[in-house]
């Protein structure tokens, strides 16, 4: 009793050549996709331009970059103010409503005690060789940080896009801040 199975004939098998194709073909995929899997990714919401509130989102970003991390930092209402190039180099501090201040809060609303705890801060920040805000945004944009600033809130408060860091994304609505932070392993709001 014999069996007829059909054989595949030497001219229908894949030659070395394509099969080492196929291969590589495959391994490059392999390694998109592991590398689009080991991406991590950090999405931030400034929201405080006040020179205590910028520095959070700034020294996070800068950070997480240096670790890999993919950052975007979504700057909206006053968070703006970290963005805006001349603005940024004289943020202040308020010394009302804030605990840990060095004054209580009926020294605090005299007339210039934000000039002064200001000054004050501005002094501990240059003691401490602590970097300065227009430092710490050149420095993440030179790391890859995508600053993103709302377009509503540029309209809104009449800013003027030119008078923003040189990198800045502008034209970003709260729809792509809400997929940025949908997308990322990490969201913080500061």
């Amino acid at each position: 009793m014999s069996t007829d199975t059909p054989s595949a004939s030497a001219d229908d098998a894949p030659s070395r050549a394509e099969l080492q194709a196929r291969i590589e073909d495959l391994e490059e995929s392999l390694a998109e996709a592991t590398d689009e899997d080991d991406a991590k990714k950090m999405s931030i919401i400034a929201t405080k331009g006040t020179l205590d509130m910028a520095y959070p989102p700034l020294i996070l970003a800068s950070t997480a970059a240096a670790f890999g991390y993919d950052v975007t930092v979504f700057h909206t209402f006053w968070g703006l103010e970290i963005l805006h190039e001349k603005r940024s180099k004289n943020l202040k501090l308020s010394s009302v409503g804030n605990p840990n201040m060095p004054v209580p809060n009926f020294v605090g609303a005299l007339p210039g005690m934000d000039r002064v705890t200001t000054t004050m801060m501005e002094r501990k920040i240059d003691n401490n060789d602590t970097a300065t805000i227009e430092e710490l945004v050149e420095t993440s944009l030179d790391m890859g940080v995508e600053f993103q600033a709302c377009q509503m809130t540029i309209d809104l408060m009449g800013y003027d896009e030119d008078e923003f860091y040189d990198g800045v994304t502008t034209g970003v609505g709260a729809a792509t801040a809400l997929q940025d932070m949908a997308d990322a392993d990490i969201q913080l709001l500061v």
